[in-house]
């Protein structure tokens, strides 16, 4: 594993405008096995097409060039919550897709509270969508993130959601109290922010990117 120094990210000096929460449709729901999911449909992505997207995914370490300046790609797409990603490990065919590993180190809204630092294998990668299932301290899977793309003309429609708990009726039995000491409705709220925030930013970067890291590809 590797270590990485924990404090909030610097202001990169990157010019960005986030996209609004009321740019997508968003919620919060209980589901039936008693976890507790959050929602976000977000605008279509123009100019961003699924393939761009399981791309990304699969070469999220690296820099790039971006307003005249080098950064990590990582720090690009979130400049103001975004600290630091790589990949744990690579899958049994020495690939990023489903067997793979991801560590992610990132706060949500710039607020310590709000510390994502988690490993999370990788279950899902194509067209389709994108899954992966945040293990806290690297053992224990208590959450799970979805993320569906639908390619459109104009781009990509964008789902995503986080489901929080583990399925069985000790979390419904839990969930009050583990909401209160890990992932109450604020923190859920400042996950929708962010995810906002950074799925709105590859407009801004990604279409270029691709196409430079993929010259011979059509």
């Amino acid at each position: 594993m590797k270590y990485v120094k924990l404090g909030l990210p610097p202001h990169r000096g990157i010019s960005w405008i986030p996209k609004t929460l009321e740019s997508a449709e968003s919620g919060r729901e209980i589901l039936a096995d008693g976890r507790v999911k959050y929602w976000i449909r977000h605008e279509i992505l123009k100019g961003v097409f699924p393939k761009m997207l399981v791309w990304w995914f699969q070469n999220l370490e690296g820099k790039m060039e971006y307003q005249g300046k080098m950064y990590d790609r990582y720090h690009v797409w979130h400049p103001e919550d975004h600290l630091h990603v790589s990949y744990e490990k690579s899958n049994e065919l020495g690939t990023i897709g489903p067997g793979a590993v991801l560590r992610i180190v990132e706060y949500l809204g710039r607020q310590k509270r709000y510390l994502v630092n988690v490993i999370s294998p990788i279950e899902k990668l194509d067209e389709a969508g994108f899954i992966h299932n945040p293990k806290l301290y690297g053992i224990f899977p208590l959450a799970r993130m979805e993320y569906r793309f639908q390619e459109t003309k104009e781009g990509t429609f964008y789902e995503n959601c986080l489901i929080v708990g583990w399925k069985g009726y000790t979390f419904r039995i839990l969930r009050p109290i583990f909401e209160f000491l890990f992932f109450d409705l604020k923190h859920g709220n400042a996950w929708i922010k962010h995810n906002i925030e950074e799925v709105g930013q590859f407009q801004n970067f990604l279409p270029g990117l691709y196409r430079i890291q993929n010259e011979n590809l059509r």
